[in-house]
């Protein structure tokens, strides 16, 4: 049997750990979540050396610290998972800083390798690394990589495999805290070796986390010592005595003094040349983060981003309709006639796959968009133009992105909240998103438009309901942020990465991912709803229809007097008639009605109010509910008879209630379930579905009953 080799990949941001992971694995990688957060759990295989090696990339971090959901999780893993192998995977242009998480994970005495990745980068800065150096000065394995291109990948999989078995051949280097702080560690470490404390870490770690006051440690260690024990009086005394000393606090000190470690360590490894190359990168943004520059520069490429994916996106789109569409015909033409079966298999289930499947094209082109833009090292200047703007809006920068993708399509402008780190300001992203108009809502506003306004103004309201959105998330968001999400807004703090240009592996894996996820995500729960809506809306079968039907298409087909198109005409109002009648007497037509009198003072019927329902599977639903119902049959926004219909059953007032609903109320499932898989909580799923409904209640409200008062 194979001995199986458990490795972790840990790294900083930006330093091409997706990319070493993507070369080691290949296609055998799967995605999931961290259970109870959103952060992505990515796992892979490889085999070398007659040995099956799996590798688990942990979230990008910076330091073993418990601040962020990054950093927990990272650090967890390694302590309590124990993988045989940590690989450290470092920037080679930016040692120093990528030295301070390889300094920490030392500190744990763990079998590690440090891969220093981006060699090429760094040789074209003029940058002169002695790897040997390095190694005997930290007492750690190095291998050199360029991983976007394969290079050193054997290299690292023979180290992976050799340290597993045979382990590191010298110590770890220590770094040299002063007598202070290490004498605080001895005596706390004395102490909880003496306790009953039962966890396989590293002790002397363990004091030294205390004495940071690293509240995952603290929350931890409390489980055996009351707050009023003896190691907790000595650990308050320790760390009063070394910050009286020091004037300064004891997590300050502990970094000043790795940092220390590393600048020693550097000084001797690192060398420039006299003349260091001027990045390239500097030049670049000197226009792209331009302030008067950039922001025009940002909305041009985003302005191309959503011309690839709505307008080229159209074309597989149609070509997926038209597929679905074939496949119910052939389907129906299999199958019997008027059976339960029947329906539910084309209406429910082909219906329900169609609706999700028909936007992946959307998807992956957006995602390659935003994959070459990640990517290349834009998508931080982008955040970086725009925080100060969003700052004041009670946002963070990277907000803007998902933002302005959710006028495309919420759901994956929910999936891109996953760039933001801070789990306040990716939840209340997530809660305002559904304001930005998607494409999903525009059948209804050229419906209502077209039907009660001047030709003249038809643009004016299309935009204006559109940056009304715009407004309310603005208000809704400062709300929330003063209420739910009360607290300072974390720093924004964002490294510009040199620009590089994306390698197909990697834009092809990241779009494979997200493509996955969405029809994972989206598409399972779309379909259950699906089925109820069909459920909803074809039962209880009507058995006693208020006209004989059937008479009334045998007269028509019988009638000599008729031309063939006009019997077809005459039979498909009947059949439309018919199928009005069966709406308004199932479930669904009920429930409009039964809840008409709640709808009633915001101007809207029970025809509306089914609408209304019929819209939650998706948006774009209401118009041809609304064709159902009024016996026009399938209808869109350009349906002539349907705009007559509703133009004469309503007036203005009603159709810009209905505007304002449309824009505002409870999103669709699809957009319900992506918060819910999102937020990993059905909490904000419902804060956001209710939420919305109120708020688009109250609005609509005010303004049906002031219309009525003026007109």
């Amino acid at each position: 049997m194979k001995k199986e080799i458990n490795i972790a990949l840990m790294g900083n941001p930006n330093t091409g750990k997706s990319t070493i992971f993507n070369s080691l694995t290949g296609l055998r990688q799967h995605v999931g979540n961290y259970p109870g957060v959103t952060i992505e759990k990515r796992e892979g295989s490889f085999e070398h050396q007659g040995r099956n090696v799996k590798v688990f990339d942990l979230p990008g971090t910076y330091s073993l610290t418990a601040y962020s959901p990054e950093e927990i999780i990272a650090r967890n893993f390694i302590i309590n998972e124990k993988p045989d192998v940590v690989v450290d995977i470092l920037d080679s242009g930016n040692l120093e800083r990528n030295l301070y998480l390889a300094v920490q994970i030392m500190e744990l005495k763990i079998p590690l390798i440090l891969v220093f990745n981006m060699s090429d980068e760094a040789e074209k800065k003029g940058i002169d690394i002695s790897y040997e150096c390095f190694s005997k000065l930290l007492g750690v394995p190095i291998v050199k990589t360029v991983g976007h291109k394969g290079e050193g990948i054997v290299e690292l999989k023979n180290k992976v495999v050799d340290v597993s078995i045979n382990g590191l051949k010298t110590d770890f280097k220590r770094v040299e805290y002063g007598k202070e702080i290490s004498s605080a560690i001895t005596r706390l470490s004395n102490m909880l070796v003496q306790s009953d404390v039962e966890r396989e870490k590293n002790i002397e770690w363990l004091s030294l986390k205390l004495l940071e006051n690293d509240s995952e440690e603290i929350n931890y260690i409390k489980k055996f010592f009351p707050e009023n024990s003896a190691l907790f009086k000595a650990l308050n005394e320790e760390r009063r005595l070394i910050e009286n000393f020091y004037n300064d606090d004891v997590a300050t000190i502990v970094a000043e003094k790795r940092y220390g470690f590393i600048s020693g360590v550097s000084t001797q490894c690192l060398k420039a040349t006299i003349e260091k190359k001027h990045e390239i990168s500097d030049k670049i943004d000197m226009v792209l983060t331009n302030r008067l520059v950039g922001i025009p520069i940002f909305l041009i490429l985003l302005y191309i981003v959503f011309w690839l994916t709505f307008t080229i996106g159209s074309y597989p789109m149609d070509w997926i309709d038209a597929f679905f569409g074939f496949l119910s015909e052939k389907v129906g033409s299999i199958l019997p006639e008027d059976t339960i079966f029947k329906s539910l298999l084309i209406d429910g289930v082909i219906g329900g796959v169609g609706s999700v499947v028909i936007f992946l094209p959307n998807i992956l082109i957006l995602f390659l968009a935003l994959g070459i833009l990640e990517y290349s090292g834009y998508m931080a200047r982008a955040a970086f133009i725009v925080d100060k703007l969003m700052y004041h809006i009670g946002l963070h920068g990277k907000s803007f992105i998902p933002m302005l993708i959710g006028f495309g399509c919420s759901v994956p402008g929910i999936m891109a909240t996953r760039t933001l780190e801070s789990k306040k300001e990716r939840f209340l992203t997530i809660l305002v998103l559904p304001l930005m108009s998607c494409g999903a809502r525009l059948p209804i506003y050229i419906l209502i438009i077209q039907a009660f306004f001047p030709e003249n103004y038809h643009g004016a309201i299309l935009w204006g309901i559109n940056i009304f959105g715009v407004i309310l998330a603005i208000v809704v968001a400062k709300v929330l942020k003063l209420s739910i999400f009360k607290g300072e807004s974390a720093p924004f703090v964002m490294e510009l990465p040199p620009y590089r240009i994306p390698t197909f592996r990697a834009l092809l894996t990241y779009v494979w991912e997200k493509g996955y996820l969405y029809l994972k995500k989206a598409g399972t729960i779309i379909l259950a709803v699906s089925i109820l809506l069909w459920f909803l809306s074809s039962f209880p079968k009507v058995t006693n229809y208020s006209q004989d039907y059937e008479a009334l298409i045998s007269k028509v087909e019988s009638n000599q007097l008729l031309k063939d198109e006009e019997k077809e005409s005459k039979i498909s109002e009947i059949e439309n008639l018919r199928s009005a009648e069966e709406v308004e007497k199932s479930y669904m037509g009920k429930i409009g009605k039964t809840l008409e009198p709640i709808f009633k003072p915001l101007g809207f019927d029970w025809k509306i109010s089914t609408a209304i329902l019929g819209a939650l599977a998706a948006k774009e639903v209401f118009v041809a509910q609304l064709g159902i119902i009024n016996s026009v049959g399938e209808a869109d926004e350009e349906s002539e008879s349907l705009i007559e219909k509703i133009k004469s059953d309503y007036n203005p007032l009603i159709g810009f209630c209905i505007l304002l609903w449309g824009l505002i109320s409870a999103p669709c499932i699809a957009t319900f379930a992506i918060t819910k898989k999102e937020t990993g909580s059905w909490k904000y799923a419902f804060y956001q579905f209710f939420g919305l409904t109120v708020l688009a209640y109250f609005i609509t409200l005010i303004a049906y009953q002031i219309g009525r008062i003026i007109l």
